[in-house]
């Protein structure tokens, strides 16, 4: 103990002469929620019927252990969330309703099958956040909100009603705004002659699901684009352009996920961008790999730079943070663990940048200056400041959490 405060008091001299007040950066990160995702632990697939996954959702490998059912997975993510400094959400998809004996399709969801997740998140000091479920679904083949039956896009215009009515419940008994995303995965294979008719078509049907008003206090609406997915390569129906007017009309959020452009395109500086014209964004923070792979996050360029944009800009309370990947070939739980640590240590390291200075020699013109500052400023010894902060949050330092990991994968993953 005595190492650590001796190596963390050297830190924080160093960061003091840079004029970066550490324990300012420590109490900031410990107060920041990110919503971690339920579905790296099964693979997506959820407890409706434990089928295969389509409408251009995939995962590859088949390590052993994943839940199998509500209990096993809460218990895993327990354990992750054990391993993870400070305290978060979890986002949950519609297709892990607990539904019982019930019969229910997803149009008639309720929050009853959803209670058991407030009950476990209330007594784990969590929030929740939540998404409709569009895809792997019989009636999700043809379109869903953009479908050209006026059956089907009407039961799923249901279902997002019902949604929003089980996210609104979320947030009301857990003190605390649920976002809920919305993203389908219509669009087409090859170029449709009409890519207009299907636009207006989910436009009416968004316009249908939004109209029952719901306090802002229990629930956040946002809207997620994508480039392209498997089976829909030419043509997506909810493109950025299409959510990002919409969201602007309509007065929504937007939601950023960072493997859902083109493979060099950032959505760091996508952040900024919208700030002028909307009070909050949606961020999945996921890691596409040549296309929209969701790979878990690494520490990379990438992942650094939508930190800066929402650090340096004082952007904590309009920037709403998610994460959003599935790895089945490696341990989930390391998975889930790696990828939200990797997020806090990218919002520490922006929250380390001499900010106000570097901002001056900008302001002034002195760029030599100011790439000095940055490059300076990625060999000070951001690691200890880490390490302190997981020792304060009781959390695992890096180099232990992979040994509970091990210890919880032979006593209860191997016998799964």
């Amino acid at each position: 103990m005595q190492k650590i405060d001796s190596l963390y008091q050297g830190a924080r001299e160093i960061y003091a002469a840079k004029g970066v007040d550490t324990e300012k950066a420590i109490r900031t990160l410990g107060k920041i929620r990110i919503s971690m995702h339920c579905w790296q632990g099964d693979d997506v697939v959820g407890f409706e019927h434990g089928g295969s996954l389509t409408g251009g959702i995939q995962t590859t490998g088949n390590y052993p252990g994943k839940a199998r059912n509500p209990d096993e997975l809460r218990k895993d993510l327990e354990f992750a969330f054990s391993l993870i400094p400070g305290k978060h959400r979890l986002n949950i998809h519609a297709n892990y309703a607990e539904r019982g004996n019930s019969k229910a399709d997803r149009n008639e969801y309720t929050v009853e099958m959803f209670q058991n997740w407030i009950d476990w998140a209330k007594a784990n000091d969590l929030k929740l956040d939540f998404n409709p479920t569009y895809f792997s679904h019989p009636l999700s083949e043809n379109g869903t909100l953009s479908a050209a039956d006026d059956g089907v896009r009407k039961f799923w215009i249901e279902h997002g009603k019902a949604c929003r009515r089980i996210a609104a419940a979320m947030g009301e008994q857990l003190k605390s705004p649920a976002v809920i995303n919305f993203w389908i995965p219509d669009g087409s294979k090859d170029t449709p002659v009409d890519k207009l008719a299907p636009r207006a078509r989910l436009a009416d049907s968004l316009d249908e699901i939004f109209a029952e008003k719901l306090p802002a206090r229990f629930v956040k609406d946002a809207l997620e684009s994508k480039l392209f997915g498997i089976g829909a390569e030419s043509y997506t129906v909810g493109s950025n352009e299409f959510y990002m007017s919409y969201a602007v009309c309509r007065k929504k959020m937007i939601c950023f996920d960072a493997g859902h452009f083109h493979p060099t395109e950032s959505i760091a500086d996508k952040i900024s961008a919208v700030m002028p014209f909307m009070p909050e964004v949606l961020l999945h923070v996921s890691r596409g790999v040549r296309w929209d792979s969701d790979h878990v996050i690494v520490l990379d360029e990438e992942l650094r730079a939508i930190a800066q944009e929402i650090i340096r800009h004082d952007l904590l309370k309009r920037v709403n943070i998610a994460l959003d990947y599935f790895d089945a070939s490696i341990n989930r739980i390391a998975a889930w663990v790696i990828g939200m640590r990797n997020m806090q240590k990218a919002l520490l390291l922006a929250l380390l940048e001499p900010i106000d200075i570097m901002r001056e020699l900008e302001n002034s013109g002195d760029y030599a200056g100011r790439l000095a500052r940055l490059e300076e400023n990625r060999f000070l010894p951001a690691g200890i400041v880490w390490e302190e902060f997981c020792r304060r949050n009781n959390a695992v330092s890096d180099d232990g959490y992979m040994a509970n990991i091990r210890d919880y994968e032979k006593k209860v993953l191997a016998g799964r």
